[in-house]
């Protein structure tokens, strides 16, 4: 039927080039015989949406009428259901009328939630509450995935063009099909305790490198943040090994206990007032230990350093006494010549 002709291109080129194309609409005259059968779909809704989906319901109606789908509103159960008739002619638009009642009842508004019947607009409801048990670090990091002021959430909506949500335990989102996967891989990685900020980058640097066509055929990992995990899991770190002690037949002997302490030392049979004098002159001793300490540290200042003695650079000539006893009788035999001679 008419289902497979929907996902057909009417190019006949290579499959790159297929994927980038638009897909024609599937309009009435590509189904004349209609349906064999109807189909139906019942999603529930919590109390909190009553308000907000009796006001919107006319307008719920009138976007899947224009599909030949009818939708029933029940208050009571807390239910919506959407219908195939006789007169629907596309195959694919009751699933497509399914995930709008999903994300209605998900807290998504109708002006985002109708978008959903368009050819190349799809829906994903992310569970995140199966991902992490602990109740406090679910909330920390889903707060962490909204970001402040939902900064993060918005940052990844522009990135991948896409509506998100953050609901109690899920994620809404909605847009085409390449932006939920991303969409879906950071929501789990922010449940996994990895910043959102890594695929946030990733996905800027990608954008970037795809306006360059010399880049087309290269791998890009080496441009793309690397995440390295530092958390390091206690049930793979090895077992310290306990060292055995020795066997002993006889069990250890028990510890002592404040009152065998106070017979060993006498303090037991002290009276009050021997207790108290006994306390006293112990935190007499305390004090004068103290005290002796603390005028140690501060005479430390006072304490000269310790000066290094001076070197004598100057080098001791040997005197050689021969030299100086020849040099004497020279000068004096000398003298005595002179004399002789006047």
């Amino acid at each position: 039927m008419g289902g497979s002709k929907r996902r057909k291109s009417r190019t006949t080129g290579p499959v790159d080039n297929a994927w980038s194309l638009k897909i024609p609409q599937f309009k009435k005259e590509d189904n004349p015989h209609r349906l064999l059968e109807e189909s139906s779909f019942a999603t529930l809704f919590p109390k909190y949406r009553e308000q907000y989906l009796k006001e919107h319901w006319s307008l719920i109606q009138k976007a899947l009428e224009e599909h030949a789908i009818t939708a029933e509103l029940d208050l009571v159960e807390g239910s919506m259901t959407v219908k195939t008739t006789r007169k629907t002619w596309d195959p694919y638009i009751i699933i497509k009328a399914r995930d709008m009642i999903k994300l209605l009842s998900r807290s998504v508004p109708y002006e985002q939630a109708m978008k959903v019947l368009q050819d190349e607009i799809s829906a994903d409801i992310i569970k995140i509450s199966s991902l992490i048990r602990d109740k406090e670090k679910f909330v920390k990091r889903r707060q962490r995935l909204i970001g402040p002021n939902g900064s993060t959430l918005k940052a990844i909506e522009l990135l991948t063009n896409c509506y998100v949500l953050v609901q109690g335990q899920t994620v809404a989102a909605l847009g085409p099909y390449k932006g939920l996967q991303q969409v879906r891989r950071i929501a789990e990685d922010t449940m996994k305790n990895i910043h959102p900020i890594y695929n946030i980058k990733a996905l800027m640097i990608k954008r970037e490198l795809a306006k360059d066509p010399k880049l087309t055929n290269e791998n890009w990992d080496r441009f793309l943040p690397k995440f390295n995990n530092k958390n390091i899991n206690k049930r793979k770190q090895p077992r310290k090994k306990k060292e055995k002690k020795p066997y002993t037949t006889f069990p250890p002997l028990p510890q002592e206990s404040k009152l065998d302490k106070q017979i060993a030392t006498g303090e037991y049979f002290l009276n009050e007032e021997q207790k108290r004098a006994k306390r006293k002159k112990e935190q007499d001793a305390r004090h004068e230990e103290a005290t002796k300490r603390r005028q140690e540290r501060r005479a430390q200042a006072f304490v000269p350093p310790e000066e290094k003695p001076v070197e004598n650079k100057i080098t001791k000539t040997e005197i050689d006494i021969k030299e100086i006893k020849k040099k004497v009788e020279k000068g004096l035999k000398k003298v005595q010549y002179n004399t002789k001679l006047d």
